[in-house]
């Protein structure tokens, strides 16, 4: 038995065809079906029900290809640690970034490891947060770092808390809404195009829990993307109005482009921002930086 028979079993179990699998693996299919045949010779037992084009595990199959994934992991994870002990702060990391952290982290944070750390190979991806957990358990990034509320539960998954910031309304200054006496009601922001990211489902309770729904806050937002910075540079020239994490306008509200809007009543939000990484997986020395630079700049 060795590890790329082990290898071999699950990539035929996760397609259900060694012609596939062989595709998958660039092999042949008759050394597929080999390295596999060996296998089930040395358990001394089948692994594998062949059912005319479709292949399944059989019962020790299943139990087999369990402990292979553990067993897999941990080979990867010892070849990784002899790995990051060797090139230390020479090393990689490569995190996904949710749209929050994104816009307050990505330049910033690139700017410092090419002035600080310049040996340092730093891989920062967007995305959305399915795509980005499935790259984490593939361990094609390292880290996320991403708002928790829309991460369900799971074994596998260290969740780390970062921080935790507000949530509010953001336009232009000199922006309609800005000059009135009282704080405007929601229903009087969302007479304006409101913009914000696609929202998780725990921030959409808040909203109608804030402001019911009349107009519904779920269907109000009229301006939607992923880039937190490009739905600011709207609002800076537009009577859009922006809804998320009042951090991210800092730049913007410094230089007394943008502000924050009042509202009635008041909305009382929260991102729960987190560094989540898979359980047992061996950290880069350079993971430290981003853990440094995280408690210096996701806050409020």
């Amino acid at each position: 038995m060795n590890l790329k028979q082990l290898e071999h079993l699950l990539a035929v179990a996760e397609v259900g065809s060694f012609s596939r699998a062989a595709e998958r693996l660039h092999l042949t299919q008759s050394a597929l079906s080999r390295s596999v045949r060996l296998l089930e010779e040395d358990l001394g037992a089948l692994l594998l029900d062949r059912m005319g084009k479709r292949t399944e595990l059989t019962p020790l199959g299943l139990t087999v290809a369990d402990r292979a994934r553990r067993i897999l992991f941990e080979s990867a994870e010892l070849r990784r640690s002899a790995e990051l002990l060797t090139h230390g702060d020479r090393g990689a990391i490569n995190i996904g970034l949710g749209s929050g952290p994104g816009a307050m982290l990505m330049t910033p944070l690139l700017t410092h490891v090419a002035q600080c750390y310049p040996q340092l190979h730093l891989e920062l991806m967007r995305g959305p947060l399915e795509a980005h957990l499935a790259l984490l358990r593939e361990r094609r990034l390292d880290a996320l770092v991403v708002d928790t509320r829309g991460i369900a539960p799971s074994a596998d998954l260290r969740i780390e808390p970062v921080s935790q910031m507000r949530a509010g309304f953001i336009c232009r200054r000199g922006h309609p809404l800005a000059s009135q006496t009282q704080p405007p009601r929601f229903a009087d922001i969302a007479a304006y195009p409101l913009a914000s990211t696609f929202l998780a489902v725990d921030t959409e309770r808040i909203l109608i829990e804030h402001f019911g729904i009349e107009p519904d806050p779920r269907t109000a937002v009229r301006l939607r993307c992923d880039e937190i910075g490009s739905l600011l540079d709207a609002v800076r020239v537009s009577d859009a109005v922006f809804l998320g994490i009042v951090g991210a306008a800092r730049a913007g509200i410094a230089a007394g482009e943008l502000m924050e809007l009042p509202s009635e009543p008041p909305l009382r939000s929260h991102a729960l921002f987190a560094l989540v990484t898979l359980t047992g997986r061996t950290e880069a020395p350079a993971m430290a930086l981003l853990r440094e630079f995280m408690a210096q700049r996701l806050h409020d």
